[in-house]
C-alpha cells in the first residue's frame, strides 16, 4: 500500500466555476528532488458530488502501488473516468519535448544550402543588439515595437527570424510548467523573507512580482503593484524635452481588468505575510527567542530555517498553485493563432499565420512585449522561444537579403574576461555562420565582449566572428574630429583587447583575428531611429554587415596540409583545465581561497543546486559550472591543438594551419558541450538531490561538499599517480580529441587509446 500523504482532495477553483483535485504525486519529484509534487488539476464540474465521485477514483490510484506504471494506463482508462486517468499518468509518461525542435517542425530554419546565411546576435545586456536585430528586419521602433528593447534585461526568450517572402508565420514555444513553478516558488520565498524582514507591502509585492535574475517577471502577466502611499511624480523625473503620456492604444489594459488585476495582487501579498507571519512563529518557538529581532550572522543562520518553514506552511503551495492558474488564465485572451496544450493543460506552443503585417506584429508582441500599458496580459516571462518567418527585410536597402537571424538573452556584465559564455548560446556556434558581437563603442571591449571572442576562438569559430559597435554617435571628443579618428580609437581597444587574450589564445590565433576583424567590424550609432532617419554612413555600414553575412556562406578552401600529433602533452592540458575549474569553483564554495574569485553566498549556491536537483537548468545568474569546465578544457585543448608534432606533406604557412587547427577545434567545442554535462549533471543527479535536500545546522558547508565532491568526480586532476577516476576521465578526453584529429584530416603517431 502507499504511503498515507499519497492521498488526492477537492478544491475550489481559484476565480473560476467547478472543483479542482489536489494530490501529492507519487512518481514526480518535489522542489527537494524527492517523491511527492504537489499537482493541482481541474475536474471539469461545478457539482460537489460528482468532484467527490472523481476524487475517489484517484484514490483508488494512489492507495495502490500496482497502477503506479505508465503501462497501467489503458487498464486505468477501462476502470476509470479519463479526466482522472490522464490527471495521474500524464505525469509520468515521455518527457517534453525540446522546444527548438518543436520550433524547427513548425518553421525551419534555413541554412546555406538554400543560400542563407545564419547570423546569432550576441552581447552585453543593453549594447543594443536587439535594436540592431529591429533594423536588419525592418521593424519600425514606434510602429512596430518589435522586438522589444529597453535598459534593462528586455530579450528573455529566443527570438528566431527566417526572412523570406513568403505569408507571415509564427510559432512561440513555452517554458515547461516545472520551470515557471520553480522560479515562481523563488519568487515567494523571496518576498515571505521581505515580510520577515518588516519590509513594506510595495517591497514585498516587488520581490514577488519580479525574480532576483530579473528574467522572471510576473509583473507582465500579473499586472503592476499599486502603490498608493507613492507621492512621486514622473513629471518631475521627466528628461525629454516634449515628455508626455503614452497615448491609450486599442490593446492596452482598461481600468476594470487592472482594478481586477490590482486586487488579486493585494491578496497574494497578504497570503505571502500571513505564511511569513506564521513561519516566525513556528521559528521563534523552535529556537526559543524571538526571530525577527536576530541580526548579523544569527539571522543568516536562521535564514535557512524561515525558507524551510515557509515551504512546509499549507499554504505555500496552495498559493503557487494559485498564482499558476492565475498565469494559466492569461492564455484564454488569447484571441487569434492556435493554443496547444500539455496533456497536463499547460500551453506547448502556439502558431499564427496570416499576409497583413501589422496584425501579425500585434499577436506576437503578447508573447514578447515588455510594454506597461498592457502588463496584466502580457505572456512574455513564461515564453521560451519564438519562431517568425516573413518578409521581414530591412528598408535602409533595397535588396532582400537570404537570412536567418538568431538573438536571446543579452551577457551579464562581468569584470573578468574569463567568464564563461552560457553553453545556451556557446552550442549554437557550430549552427551558424556568423558569430556577430555587438558591443558599445563607448565602452568597447569590456570583459564580457572579451569573453565570448575567447569562447568562439578556442572553439575554433574565430572566422566567423564580426563585430558591430553601436553608440558610436557617441564617440566623442576634442581629438576625435571625424569618422576616421573615431574609428581607429574603437579600433584601438579591438587591438589592446586581442592583445590581453595572447596568453590565452595562442599568437597564431590572435593574428588571424587580427587579419579578419578590421573588415568585420561595423560602426552604427541612432539605432534608435527608424531606419528610414539613419545617416548616410550607418546605412552604408548596414549594407557592409549585410555583404559579409552574405559572404560567410562561402565554402573555405581545402586544408593545405594536415597536422600531425604525438599524445605527450594532452593529460597535462587536461591536468591544467581541471584545476582551472576546479579551484576557482572550491573558493565559490567556501573551501579554499583563491586570487580571483571568492565565496559565494550561500543562497546562490542553494538556487544553482536546486536547478540542477529539479533538472529545470544546469546554471544560475553568474554561476554556470559546466559552461566553466567546457571554457577551460577547450581552451587548454586549444593549445595542445596549437601545437602539432609535424605537418603532413608540408609545412603551411599561418594562414593555412590556422585554417586546418579550426576544424579539429570545432568538433572538439561540439562534442564537449555534450560530455561536459553528462560529467558534472546527468551522471550525478542523485549526488546533487542529496546535497539539495541538506537542512539544518552545518547544512551549508555540508552542501558545498557534497557539490565539491561531485566536480572532484566530473573533472579530476591528473597527479603523479593517476587513481581510476582520473584514469577514466583522461581516456574519454583522449578519444574526443584523436576522433576530432582523425575526422579532420589530421594523424597520430600512435593509435594506442590507454
Amino acid at each position: 500500500m502507499a504511503q498515507a500523504r499519497y492521498s488526492a482532495a477537492k478544491a475550489r477553483a481559484q476565480g473560476r466555476p467547478g472543483w479542482t483535485v489536489t494530490f501529492r504525486h507519487p512518481l514526480r519529484n518535489d522542489a527537494k528532488g524527492k517523491p511527492g509534487l504537489k499537482v493541482r488539476r481541474g475536474l471539469g464540474t461545478s457539482d460537489a458530488d460528482e468532484a467527490d465521485r472523481l476524487v475517489a477514483e484517484l484514490n483508488v490510484i494512489l492507495s495502490d502501488t500496482s497502477w503506479w506504471s505508465a503501462m497501467k494506463r489503458d487498464e486505468a482508462e477501462r476502470r476509470f473516468s479519463k479526466i482522472i486517468t490522464a490527471a495521474f499518468y500524464d505525469e509520468i509518461q515521455a518527457g517534453r519535448p525540446d522546444p527548438w525542435d518543436v520550433r524547427e517542425s513548425h518553421i525551419r530554419l534555413r541554412d546555406a544550402t538554400e543560400d542563407y546565411s545564419r547570423v546569432i546576435f550576441v552581447g552585453t545586456t543593453g549594447a543594443g543588439k536587439t535594436s540592431l536585430l529591429r533594423h536588419v528586419i525592418g521593424s519600425d521602433p514606434d510602429e512596430d515595437r518589435f522586438p522589444s528593447t529597453s535598459t534593462a534585461k528586455t530579450t528573455v526568450s529566443d527570438i528566431e527570424v527566417v526572412l523570406a517572402d513568403e505569408p507571415f508565420s509564427a510559432v512561440v514555444t513555452f517554458f515547461s510548467e516545472f520551470w515557471v513553478q520553480a522560479n515562481l516558488e523563488d519568487c515567494i520565498a523571496d518576498a515571505c523573507s521581505a515580510a520577515w524582514a518588516k519590509a513594506s507591502p510595495a517591497k514585498v509585492a516587488d520581490r514577488f512580482l519580479n525574480h532576483r535574475d530579473q528574467r522572471f517577471r510576473l509583473t507582465y502577466t500579473l499586472g503592476s503593484w499599486e502603490d498608493e502611499g507613492a507621492q512621486i511624480s514622473d513629471d518631475d523625473w521627466a528628461f525629454e524635452e516634449n515628455a508626455s503620456p503614452i497615448a491609450p492604444g486599442d490593446d492596452d489594459i482598461d481600468e476594470e481588468e487592472r482594478r481586477t488585476n490590482a486586487s488579486l495582487l493585494r491578496a497574494y501579498v497578504e497570503r505571502i505575510f500571513a505564511i511569513s507571519g506564521r513561519a516566525t512563529l513556528t521559528l521563534s518557538k523552535e529556537l526559543d527567542e524571538d526571530v525577527s529581532k536576530l541580526a548579523g550572522p544569527d539571522l543568516e543562520a536562521a535564514q535557512e530555517l524561515f525558507e524551510e518553514r515557509i515551504q512546509e506552511d499549507d499554504d505555500f503551495d496552495e498559493l503557487v498553485h494559485d498564482v499558476m492558474d492565475s498565469l494559466r488564465s492569461k492564455f484564454d485572451l488569447l484571441s487569434k493563432g492556435a493554443l496547444d496544450l500539455h496533456p497536463s493543460g499547460w500551453p506547448a506552443k502556439w502558431t499564427f499565420e496570416c499576409r497583413e503585417r501589422r496584425e501579425f506584429i500585434e499577436q506576437i508582441r503578447w508573447f514578447s512585449s515588455n510594454y506597461a500599458p498592457q502588463f496584466g496580459r502580457l505572456l512574455t516571462p513564461l515564453v521560451d522561444g519564438i519562431r517568425i518567418l516573413g518578409p521581414l527585410f530591412p528598408t535602409f536597402t533595397s535588396t532582400q537579403p537570404k537570412l536567418v537571424l538568431l538573438d536571446g538573452q543579452g551577457l551579464g556584465h562581468t569584470p573578468d574576461s574569463s567568464a564563461s559564455v552560457t553553453t545556451h548560446i556557446t552550442r549554437r556556434f557550430a549552427e551558424v555562420d556568423v558569430i556577430l558581437l555587438v558591443d558599445n563603442a563607448q565602452q568597447p571591449m569590456q570583459a564580457a565582449s572579451l569573453s565570448v571572442i575567447r569562447a568562439a576562438a578556442t572553439g575554433g569559430h574565430q572566422q566567423k566572428l564580426a563585430i558591430a559597435f553601436t553608440h558610436f554617435d557617441q564617440v566623442k571628443g576634442v581629438n576625435l574630429p571625424g569618422f576616421a579618428e573615431k574609428r581607429a580609437h574603437v579600433m584601438a581597444s579591438v587591438t589592446n583587447g586581442l592583445a590581453n587574450l595572447k596568453d590565452v589564445l595562442g599568437n597564431s590565433i590572435i593574428r588571424t583575428l587580427e587579419r579578419s576583424v578590421d573588415r568585420q567590424c561595423f560602426m552604427l550609432g541612432a539605432l534608435d531611429q527608424p531606419s528610414g532617419k539613419l545617416p548616410k554612413g550607418v546605412k552604408g555600414e548596414l549594407e557592409r554587415m549585410l555583404e559579409t553575412f552574405r559572404q560567410a556562406i562561402e565554402p573555405p578552401p581545402a586544408p593545405a596540409a594536415s597536422p600531425v600529433y604525438h599524445p605527450d602533452g594532452l593529460v597535462l592540458a587536461l591536468q591544467s583545465a581541471a584545476r582551472g575549474f576546479r579551484r576557482p569553483w572550491s573558493a565559490r564554495l567556501g573551501l579554499q581561497p583563491h586570487e580571483n574569485a571568492y565565496k559565494e553566498h550561500w543562497g546562490r549556491i542553494k538556487a544553482l543546486n536546486k536547478r540542477i536537483a529539479t533538472e529545470i537548468g544546469t546554471e544560475y545568474d553568474s554561476l554556470k559550472p559546466v559552461a566553466d569546465l567546457l571554457a577551460r578544457l577547450s581552451e587548454e585543448i586549444s593549445r595542445f591543438l596549437d601545437n602539432p608534432a609535424s605537418w603532413h606533406p608540408r609545412t603551411p604557412d599561418e594562414a593555412e594551419a590556422e585554417a586546418a587547427l579550426s576544424s579539429i577545434r570545432q568538433q572538439v567545442y561540439t562534442d564537449l558541450h555534450r560530455i561536459v554535462e553528462r560529467r558534472l549533471v546527468q551522471e550525478h543527479l542523485d549526488e546533487w538531490r542529496a546535497a539539495y535536500d541538506l537542512r539544518g545546522k552545518n547544512s551549508t558547508f555540508g552542501r558545498a561538499q557534497e557539490i565539491n565532491a561531485i566536480f572532484e568526480t566530473g573533472a579530476p586532476i591528473a597527479s603523479t599517480v593517476i587513481n581510476s577516476v582520473a584514469a577514466e576521465f583522461i581516456l574519454e578526453m583522449r578519444r574526443l580529441v584523436y576522433q576530432a584529429i582523425v575526422a579532420n584530416g589530421g594523424t597520430l603517431q600512435t593509435d594506442d587509446l590507454g
